[in-house]
């Protein structure tokens, strides 16, 4: 088990994160954390690890973006002090390219995506010692769909800067390709991106231990 005792954990995202967790905290009691893979990891660790009382806390935001999140950093990650931050972002930055096509301010492009995301771990990798990425993703089985292949390329990004700053990585995306081999997108959420259960627990469940 990597996690130590009293450890917080600090998730940051999109609307996969959040998951209508409590605002402005993140944390606490009654559905605080949400109801999607940032509240299945905290049960996991509180019922597999209980005696080390790790500190979840969940700061993502639906609609965020890269850029939103660069915004929100100094108070939602660098005045928290987490020992670990888990960074899953890039969503919207590809679906504001197809649902808004006309609305150019709202998208953030893969040059913008990839300095962004490098400032963001550069600056906080001295402060957080163990920092996860997790790719975004697209619940699409057929990689040359044009979202898909976008939120692919974008996930190589997440790869490269964390082999750069030799950060832990999750590819998500890959490990709802191995659901897809036996389930309709549907099945797992109707717009491709919200799943109804998260299965992106699955993925992150692992490198914890």
């Amino acid at each position: 088990m990597k996690l130590k005792k009293e450890q917080k954990l600090l998730f940051i995202g999109d609307s996969v994160t959040d998951c209508e967790r409590l605002k402005p905290d993140g944390e606490g009691l009654f559905q605080a954390l949400g109801n999607g893979y940032v509240s299945f990891v905290d049960a996991f660790l509180q019922s597999s690890y209980p005696a080390l009382g790790i500190r979840v806390v969940n700061k993502g935001i639906s609609g965020d973006t890269v850029r939103d999140l660069k915004a929100r950093w100094q108070e939602d990650v660098m005045e928290q002090k987490p020992e670990w931050l888990v960074i899953m972002i890039g969503i919207n930055d590809v679906w504001r390219q197809f649902d808004s096509p006309f609305i150019s301010d709202h998208h953030v492009y893969i040059e913008e995506y990839q300095k962004t995301l490098d400032e963001l771990v550069t600056q906080t990798k001295e402060i957080v010692g163990n920092i996860v990425l997790m790719t975004p993703y697209f619940i699409e089985p057929n990689s040359e769909d044009a979202m898909r292949a976008k939120m692919d390329a974008y996930g190589q990004v997440v790869s490269q800067v964390a082999k750069k700053h030799e950060t832990m990585f999750i590819d998500t995306q890959q490990a709802f390709n191995k659901i897809l081999e036996n389930l309709y997108p549907a099945t797992i959420a109707w717009d491709r991106v919200h799943p109804q259960c998260n299965r992106t627990y699955r993925a992150g469940k692992s490198i914890f231990k």
